[in-house]
This record gives structure tokens, sequence and C-alpha cells, in this order.
């Protein structure tokens, strides 16, 4: 749970850095190598979902759920999913919280000291899905709709391009990697 000052930026951006401590926290562990974050609220590996993060308000603080799969995979209808230990990654739950506990420490601490939008953006871009990507928008208004990843706004939101050239900015939704 992280209480919020008047001084932070954007509760909303809580997402993106947790999922930066996330990745960080299973790379400090020797997790695979070509694990990537997917806007708002994922870790990918392969195109499956590897972890996932949700938040929710409750007055000025905010309750972060981080969810791993560590020695298995959940089944969920229409999504492929992944575990760390089917890919061969085997690590300690133990070891595993205590590092990711750091990494949000950390990753907490740059948010609130000016990090938030230059530095946290540009090591959230390095860690997600290369620009290009096909996205199919899973909610809201434009569901169904596919474009090509094109960033991040800088506060937070998705740039999707499509394939008539417009570029579209989305604030709140879910996305999967298209086919």
């Amino acid at each position: 749970m992280v209480a919020l000052r008047a001084s932070d930026p954007p509760a909303h951006t809580l997402a993106l850095v947790a999922g930066l401590a996330v990745h960080g926290a299973l790379s400090l562990l020797g997790g695979p190598p070509d694990m990537q974050l997917k806007w708002p609220n994922d870790l990918m590996i392969r195109g499956a979902k590897l972890a996932g993060i949700l938040l929710e308000r409750a007055g000025d603080h905010v309750v972060i759920g981080i969810g791993v799969n560590l020695a298995q995979a959940p089944e969920v209808a229409g999504r492929r999913t992944a575990s760390l230990s089917a890919l061969g990654h085997v690590m300690d739950r133990d070891a595993v919280a205590v590092t990711l506990a750091q990494c949000m420490a950390d990753a907490l601490l740059e948010w609130r000291r000016g990090g938030w939008p230059a530095a946290i953006l540009t090591r959230w871009h390095a860690a997600a899905h290369p620009r290009g990507t096909a996205l199919t928008l899973t909610e809201g208004e434009h569901a169904g709709l596919t474009g090509r990843f094109d960033g991040l706004e800088q506060d937070g939101s998705l740039a999707l391009r499509l394939g008539d050239g417009r570029r579209i900015i989305i604030h709140a939704g879910d996305v999967s990697l298209a086919d």
C-alpha cells in the first residue's frame, strides 16, 4: 500500500512503476531475458502472461496487488499464460518477495524524487515490447480495434497507431498482443 502525498505524480502511474519493479526483481534473480512489459499492467514472456498488477485506490492510499506465476500458470480462457518454473527458471518465493519489495521501494523513491515522467518512461519503454508491436484493445469504446504500439504519452497513456495512420491515445483499459 502506498500512502499518496500531495506532491506525488498521478496515482495511476504506479501501475507502470510496479511493472518496472516486477521486471527488475525477476531480472535480478535470473529470470528470462526476454520478459517484456505490456501496458498497462502485465509482464509477458513470448506472448504469454507471466505476471500481473492491479491497483485499487482507497482514499489517499493505493493498494498494489502483484501476482507472479512462479511455480505454475493459471488457465485463463482466451489468454496464454506462463510460469517461471515451466520456463526453467525456478525461484524461491521468499527471495522473490524480498527482492520485489526492495525494487518497489527503489522505484517508488525514483517516482517521488522526480523520475516521473522522463526516467521512468525511458526505463519502461526499454523493458516493454518494441514500438510497432500489434495490439488489440480489449476494453472500452475502442474494444476490438487493432493498431501498432506507438509508445506512451507523458501521462502514461498508450499511443496506438492505426492502419490508416491515425494515432489514438488510450487513457484506461486493457490491450492484448494481437495475433
